[in-house]
């Protein structure tokens, strides 16, 4: 049996109260609180312009998960000696694109030779404590809501297998590059029970991670789930990456009737993401002010569900129920 990790006690260390928290939160008074993440991973497009922005984005997305403002970065860079330069120039480029458009600063980084690339930031933002957005607070009678389509693990692997070219994957390359500052914006303006972003575990992980941390059931309409385009049709095709069955492994059983579902409905629910959008539990009253907000910032947002009182701490999923 594994161990236990030692903890740290600390009455400033708030995000140690928030059950799967996206991001680390020190306060630092009463009105102020650091906001820390990192992240990294190894290229998910050709292009290393975009696989810098895409990298920045992602590692940004926690930051904007728990309602703060980004404020610095610290580049991580593994980089194979045997390629040109230029590559991790026009990598490192596109992370300073997407920083800069999060309205942060790069303060510094490290390097290190690695057989694979492998980039991200570790990323500080500051935020008001009593304005934090979290995983606890989903209310039964709130509306889920969604704001970047399903299926960027899907369409990655089908673009390392060379079935698609990145031309074919326009949309989701675009969408991977988007920062969730608007979206964040938006539920701030508003104001939302709470919030996670979804990434490599997936809509499903990431969902029974906020019902188990708010203590309530969240039920997901699969047919109103936003796909990108050809993610369905190539998870038909069998081109599903090895997390989304990593995925199912591990939180399939704390699904309603999940063994029931079908496979495509598992395909889109279990794809790891990466830069996804945020996931925002908000109150009836304020649905149709925060999908106002996040069209007025040029973001999008689907209503995937609701919030229901039991059975607390897991998901159900529903098909065509709207």
């Amino acid at each position: 049996m594994l161990r236990q990790l030692p903890t740290f006690e600390d009455e400033n260390l708030l995000s140690a109260a928030i059950p799967f928290a996206d991001a680390g939160v020190y306060r630092l008074d009463s009105q102020l609180a650091l906001v820390q993440s990192v992240d990294f991973f190894t290229p998910i497009v050709d292009d290393p312009l975009s696989y810098g922005r895409i990298a920045a984005a992602n590692a940004l997305s926690d930051i904007y998960a728990m309602g703060a403002r980004p404020l610095t970065a610290l580049s991580l860079v593994g980089f194979p000696a045997c390629l040109d330069r230029s590559i991790l120039v026009e990598i490192l480029r596109g992370g300073v694109e997407k920083v800069k458009e999060a309205g942060a600063v790069i303060v510094g980084g490290h390097t290190v030779d690695d057989e694979e690339p492998k980039v991200g930031l570790a990323v500080t933002g500051l935020v008001d404590p009593a304005k934090m957005v979290s995983t606890v607070g989903a209310r039964p009678g709130d509306a889920l809501v969604l704001t970047k389509p399903l299926g960027t693990g899907i369409l990655a692997t089908a673009l390392k297998g060379e079935v698609l070219v990145e031309a074919e994957i326009r949309a989701a390359i675009i969408g991977m590059e988007t920062l969730n500052r608007a979206a964040c914006e938006a539920m701030l303006e508003v104001g939302v029970h709470a919030c996670t972003d979804i990434t490599g575990f997936s809509l499903m992980g990431h969902a029974l991670e906020l019902a188990v941390a708010s203590d309530v059931l969240l039920e997901i309409d699969a047919a109103a789930l936003p796909v990108y385009p050809r993610a369905r049709e190539m998870a038909a095709m069998g081109l599903v990456p090895v997390g989304s069955y990593n995925n199912r492994d591990y939180y399939l059983s704390q699904v309603l009737e999940g063994q029931s579902l079908p496979a495509d409905v598992l395909d889109i629910l279990a794809d790891p993401q990466t830069s996804g959008g945020l996931l925002m539990a908000v109150g009836a009253e304020e649905l149709t002010a925060l999908l106002a907000a996040l069209t007025a910032r040029g973001a999008k947002g689907w209503v995937v569900g609701r919030v229901h009182a039991a059975p607390k701490g897991r998901l159900r999923v529903v098909q065509g129920k709207g």
